[in-house]
């Protein structure tokens, strides 16, 4: 067995994962605390809000959790066809395109007055569902960017699995989830309190987050893969 040094898209490296995973926190406590108390990204809390106003015969405010569940759906059908068409593309990675499309999103966002909250809310969740839509993993491990609840669960059992087997690597893969956590609540935290000081154009710096993702996404990352034979091939 050799190590050689491989070159990987940028795509799935750690560092992208970072501020992600800062702009997708940022996000969600952006959306609760400066548009009403809907959430960007946690859509599972909008269906239970939903099904709470339906119950309650709360019309009026059906709407203003229907309408970010339906720009969520659009947003991953929108990437799927993102993905489908631009695949091949060489000049640029297509989830940079996404990350582009992400970006003016919300900057518009961070123009829209508090009579527009429902708009800026359905503008979030559309951006919310590319990103997550289109960055799965880091470093070949599944992961989220926008929520946390997938990455808690997998944390954990691996935490398990490792003090069972005590394979090394699933400890590793654990402490991966738990960093993107703490990330995740770090960029939540930084969301809330510059959402209440700044009002609604702090959402640009959510946006300032993604366009270094997209910056960094220009250059290859180079990591050591073990390998069984004499040559490796470089991942798309």
């Amino acid at each position: 067995m050799t190590t050689a040094k491989v070159s990987t898209q940028m795509s799935e490296s750690m560092t992208l994962a970072v501020f992600l995973t800062l702009a997708g926190g940022f996000q969600d406590a952006y959306s609760y605390n400066c548009r009403g108390k809907v959430f960007a990204n946690a859509q599972t809390g909008n269906i239970v809000l939903l099904g709470q106003n339906l119950a309650q015969g709360n019309w009026d405010l059906v709407l203003r959790y229907l309408l970010p569940l339906a720009a969520f759906l659009a947003g991953v059908y929108i990437t799927e066809w993102v993905h489908h068409l631009y695949k091949d593309y060489t000049r640029i990675h297509w989830r940079q395109i996404v990350l582009v499309i992400e970006i003016l999103l919300l900057m518009v966002v961070g123009f829209l007055p508090q009579s527009l909250n429902g708009l800026a809310n359905m503008m979030m969740s559309f951006a919310c569902a590319m990103q997550v839509n289109s960055f799965r993993k880091f470093r070949g491990i599944p992961c989220a960017t926008t929520m946390c609840i997938g990455n808690m669960r997998s944390a954990t059992e691996m935490l398990c699995k490792y003090h069972i087997t005590r394979d090394k690597n699933l400890l590793r893969k654990s402490r991966h989830y738990y960093l993107v956590i703490l990330i995740f609540a770090a960029g939540a935290a930084a969301g809330a309190l510059l959402s209440i000081q700044l009002g609604e154009r702090s959402i640009w710096l959510a946006a300032l987050l993604l366009m270094a993702g997209f910056v960094l996404m220009f250059i290859k990352e180079d990591i050591r893969k073990e390998s069984n034979s004499e040559t490796s091939r470089t991942e798309p």
